[in-house]
């Protein structure tokens, strides 16, 4: 999906504080959720992956990828800011 470039990027703490990770879209997401999340369980963590996948083949809106990621990433403690 071409359009799927998210209108902020998110800015992730990886490992530790010093090594940040910028997504931009859910191909992205997906890549960081599937790779380097520290902990693949927990209700928002299903949900961002299905909302990213579904964003990958047009079902959900990639704005709605991207909230149902932050919010993953608020609750693994990851997000930067």
């Amino acid at each position: 999906m071409g359009a799927d470039l998210w209108d902020n990027r998110v800015e992730l703490m990886i490992e530790n504080s010093d090594h940040f990770r910028c997504v931009s879209n859910s191909r992205e997401a997906m890549e960081c959720l599937s790779t380097c999340w520290p902990a693949k369980s927990g209700a928002s963590f299903a949900a961002a992956r299905k909302a990213c996948l579904q964003s990958l083949t047009g079902k959900v809106d990639h704005r709605q990828a991207q909230a149902a990621f932050v919010r993953a990433a608020q609750e693994a403690g990851i997000l930067r800011g």
